[in-house]
Parts: structure tokens; sequence; C-alpha cells
């Protein structure tokens, strides 16, 4: 797997697209996927800025990994900030109108649905969110 350690700041976020984006054409990821990926990251990356450590900062471990058969990528988030695991959140009702819906959730919610699987664990004081999408 390879890492990128990084203060949890959203201005940072450029620099975890790239490195996220480099892994991805190294694998020949087709531009569609990838931007697919690139709106998960960014969701999950801006909610460990915005979120883990408020209103302190701390850092953020992603992680990117290539597997074949079948050929997918997993990307792995780690920050020691406050406990949260957005699977535990509740998909909102898209079906309301866009003012009748609660504020929030709806990245989370688009993470989910875009990519293949995500998965969430505390261990260590850590939380780890991974998301994974077949290619």
């Amino acid at each position: 797997m390879k890492e990128l350690k990084i203060d949890a700041l959203v201005e940072n976020l450029d620099q975890v697209l790239a490195f996220v984006d480099a892994e991805l054409e190294a694998m020949e990821c087709s531009m569609k996927t990838q931007m697919q990926i690139d709106v998960a990251v960014e969701e999950l990356f801006v909610n460990i800025a915005s979120y883990a450590y408020a209103p302190e900062t701390g850092d953020a471990i992603i992680g990117v990994e290539s597997f074949q058969d079948p050929q997918r990528v997993e990307i792995t988030f780690i920050d020691e900030g406050i406990e949260y695991d957005p699977l535990k959140k509740e998909d909102p009702d898209v079906t309301l109108a866009a003012e009748e819906r609660q504020i929030g959730g709806l990245g989370i919610y688009m993470v989910k649905k875009s990519m293949d699987n995500m998965e969430y664990k505390r261990q260590d004081g850590k939380n780890i969110l991974k998301i994974t999408k077949n290619l």
C-alpha cells in the first residue's frame, strides 16, 4: 500500500487528490471511475479536515492499494480525531425536496452509492475508513 501522511487541512485537498490520481493513473483507471473516486476522496478528506480534530488539527493518512482478480482499488483514510462512523448515519431521504431535507449527510450518501464497498472501524484510537471501487 502506498501512503500519504498529511496535515488534515482543507487546503491540502489538492495534494491528496494528486497522490490518489497518480496511483489511479498507474492502474490505467478509466476517467469516469477516477472522477467518481475523486469525488469520494474529496468528501471524506474534507470531512476529516473539517470535523475530526475541530477546533484543532491533526494528521490524516491516505493509503491506496490496488488488487487484481477482481481488479479494484482500496483507499483507506486514517485519523486520530474524534470517533465517527459515517456508516451509522441514516441516509438522507432524497425523495424530499432539497429545502425539506435535513442539512448534512448527502456527501457520505453519495460516497456509499458510488463506491462498491465502504467499511469503518475504530482501532487503537484511530478512525479507519476504507472505500473500495471495482475497476
